[in-house]
């Protein structure tokens, strides 16, 4: 059986995701580690793996994947046990609601792209970028805590009793917000399912500490 390879920094949200996933499925993998505080991702060896110079990437089966969302996906349609997602449509829904309001309306607004234009063309200096990063993260978080609220399916995580996808993107977007120290007391149920995660091996040795790369890692 070929190696799993997945590219990956230890502090990057969106690597964080897929190794919770690996880790989850029970799948070994080779990591990675592509260096992007000193630019690695920007050279020509990375941007031959992918073009968009971006982590995570995930070889398997003959195949290069890229966005850790559709890498998600790819891993729950090629080897579905247990399960990222629930049997029942209208579940599912709402677990990849929860999933793409990290990914897509938190997760950009706060990545190392962003916070580096802000700095570099807009002239922020880091006092005010972390005040960025903070309204945004703490409003994103506020919306879905009412979201997941409003869903009436959540239990001991966003979507029931067993981690979804929606978990998968919320645990790595706690652990940022918590680095720079972000608003958290506002969003209870959201902590309650991040405690009840952290609890699984699974989610525990995918976090940054646990990486071969941390200390030279960002998100």
């Amino acid at each position: 059986m070929t190696m799993i390879r997945l590219y990956s920094a230890a502090r990057s949200s969106a690597s964080f995701r897929v190794r919770i996933a690996l880790n989850l499925k029970g799948l070994e993998y080779e990591y990675v580690p592509v260096d992007l505080r000193g630019g690695e991702q920007l050279g020509a060896a990375f941007r031959a793996v992918n073009p968009a110079a971006l982590v995570p990437v995930l070889e398997i089966d003959g195949q290069r994947l890229v966005q850790s969302l559709a890498i998600l996906e790819y891993l729950e349609e090629t080897r579905p046990e247990p399960p990222l997602l629930p049997r029942e449509p209208a579940a599912r829904a709402r677990a990849r609601a929860a999933a793409l309001a990290v990914a897509c309306d938190i997760h950009p607004l706060n990545n190392l792209r962003v916070l580096g234009y802000l700095g570099r063309e807009l002239a922020a200096d880091e006092s005010a970028r972390n005040a960025w990063y903070r309204h945004w993260v703490a409003d994103g978080l506020a919306q879905l805590e009412a979201q997941v609220r409003a869903g009436g399916a959540h239990g001991r995580f966003i979507e029931g009793d067993r981690p979804s996808l929606a978990d998968l993107c919320l645990v790595p977007q706690i652990f940022n917000a918590r680095r720079f120290d972000a608003r958290l007391d506002h969003v209870p149920l959201l902590m309650g399912i991040f405690d009840e995660c952290m609890a699984l091996p699974a989610f525990a040795d995918a976090q940054w500490e646990r990486q071969p790369d941390f200390g030279r890692s960002v998100s």
